[in-house]
């Protein structure tokens, strides 16, 4: 009998890091990133608001009509699947993930995330999905709504120029729009998800506030994975 050590990488921590803060803010990119680095889930809760947002789109539903939107929702299917290169996006059993981040469905998911049966109706789905822990999950309010109970919270946030010249950059060719036009949108949005009644955007009061504005990229993740270390340390598992 081999009397080699077998060792064994560590199992994947079973905690949730919620990641919130505004559009444009790179919440979509530290995630991927701590899911990787942590071996976590990486379950993209804005992606979900934009695959409901599509079908509204695709069924000609005013974005603010909430009765149509609630009939809606109550035959719609949402679903993540974790892959190499981020989430695939189901809705209806549909890949609908390269059609999900022109700036035309984007307007549509931050309208109907205002209408508050659909945030609850999201909010349990991703609650049923992130409730054995093992995941990063990023949005508006998870910190706040989804998991207040969360492991970790970081509220990631930029200057409203910087985010709109980010998310300018991001759209690249498929931006028809000045950059100048991207960021009136983003300061648009801002003030709809800052002050809507359900669940505005606000960061937790136990979250750590993580401001991009003068950082880079390497810096921002590098911050990050900071975070999440230290609190996993001073977690007994």
């Amino acid at each position: 009998m081999s009397t080699e050590t077998l060792h064994l990488p560590p199992p994947a921590p079973r905690i949730v890091v919620a990641i919130d803060g505004p559009a444009g803010a790179g919440k979509s990119t530290i995630a991927r990133h701590l899911a990787q680095r942590f071996s976590l889930l990486n379950l993209e809760t804005g992606a979900m608001y934009r695959a409901f947002g599509l079908k509204a789109l695709r069924a000609a539903i005013p974005l603010d009509e909430a009765a149509s939107l609630e009939a809606l929702a109550a035959q719609t299917s949402i679903g993540l699947e974790p892959g190499e290169d981020g989430n695939r996006v189901l809705l209806d059993g549909e890949d609908v993930t390269a059609l999900l981040r022109n700036a035309t469905v984007t307007d549509a998911a931050s309208r109907v995330s205002v209408i508050s049966s659909i945030r609850a109706w999201l909010v349990r789905l991703q609650q049923q999905m992130g409730e054995r822990g093992g995941v990063v999950m990023e949005g508006r309010d998870i910190g706040t709504v989804v998991f207040p109970d969360a492991e970790v919270k970081i509220f990631l946030d930029a200057d409203p120029a910087v985010r709109g010249l980010r998310r300018f950059d991001q759209l690249g060719p498929a931006s028809a729009a000045p950059a100048e036009e991207v960021i009136r949108e983003l300061r648009a949005r801002d003030q709809r998800d800052r002050n809507r009644a359900d669940s505005p955007l606000r960061p937790a009061a136990d979250a750590i506030l993580l401001d991009s504005t003068h950082m880079t990229l390497e810096e921002v993740l590098e911050a990050a994975e900071k975070i999440v270390s230290e609190r996993i340390d001073s977690i007994p598992f």
